[in-house]
């Protein structure tokens, strides 16, 4: 069991992310700031995810007490030298999942832990191999799953990832949205 001075305060609205650290048997409250969610043109495209989790940690530190940790994180989904975030809508889906099709793609969650005087921030990747996927595979998926709220268009935890995932290398969870196994031992490394 986590022992740890500070009120954690996950910094998203996530369901699946609080799930995941539900399961860490830790007691935590749920915060959150919208941000811009932009970033430099300039910076390479596997640090995106950690870059957008320090900067939604950044948003929190004028009301952050001297006893709180905010946990946040971004998730993007890499592929082909493109990031693809979330779908804007339906054709938008259809395209990254005919784009992800019969290919290896990266899975890169960026996580950030903030408090008053420190924070720690760290990337985790996993490898995700889908089968070649059908139009109507496709489809079903998306008039199924309604995916516009996942990076990449996709839950390995749904249908598709039963159905269409040949294999992953790397942290299932991270796919879903968070490296718990990682996280937890950036807590007690760097915060207990």
């Amino acid at each position: 069991m986590l022992k740890t001075p500070y009120t954690l305060i996950l910094g998203s609205q996530s369901p699946r992310r609080k799930q995941l650290l539900e399961g860490l048997d830790i007691e935590f409250q749920v915060r959150t700031i919208e941000i811009d969610e932009t970033f430099p043109n300039d910076i390479p495209l596997n640090t995106v995810a950690e870059y957008l989790a320090r900067e939604k940690g950044n948003a929190h530190l004028s009301s952050i007490k001297e006893n709180e940790l905010i946990i946040t994180s971004d998730t993007v989904v890499l592929c082909d030298n493109q990031i693809l975030g979330k779908p804007k809508n339906r054709e938008h889906a259809q395209e990254m999942l005919r784009m992800l099709s019969g290919k290896t793609h990266q899975v890169i969650t960026g996580v950030c832990l903030t408090s008053k005087d420190k924070t720690v921030s760290f990337s985790d990747v996993t490898k995700v191999v889908f089968k070649n996927l059908t139009d109507k595979q496709i489809d079903y998926y998306i008039d199924k799953y309604q995916p516009l709220d996942k990076a990449g268009g996709y839950g390995i935890q749904e249908w598709i990832g039963y159905t269409g995932i040949s294999s992953i290398e790397g942290s299932y969870f991270n796919v879903m949205g968070l490296p718990v196994a990682r996280l937890y031992d950036v807590l007690i490394a760097d915060f207990t």
